[in-house]
């Protein structure tokens, strides 16, 4: 199973767990595991099918290039992480 590396603002819907362990293989199949064991985690991370604006996805330390779609491994790490902007 992945390993997901919760961020600060959504450790309300895990209890304050810093990291869980979830299946999927796919990012989506993840955030919907996510969802049925911390309910409302996921419309925090996804709108409209695909990842909200705002808001990266690292895999196995890389940014996702396929998004929802990406693929995952049984050890996989993930961290769902806010995008910097600015100048």
């Amino acid at each position: 199973m992945a390993t997901v590396f919760i961020p600060l603002p959504l450790r309300k819907y895990t209890a304050g767990q810093q990291q869980v362990v979830v299946e999927g293989k796919t990012l989506r199949e993840l955030v919907d595991n996510l969802e049925a064991n911390f309910i409302g985690i996921k419309e925090k991370i996804v709108r409209d099918g695909r990842l909200r604006p705002g808001l990266s996805a690292v895999v196995d330390g890389r940014p996702t290039r396929r998004g929802l779609l990406q693929p995952i491994g049984e050890d996989s790490e993930i961290h769902f992480l806010p995008s910097i902007a600015g100048g």
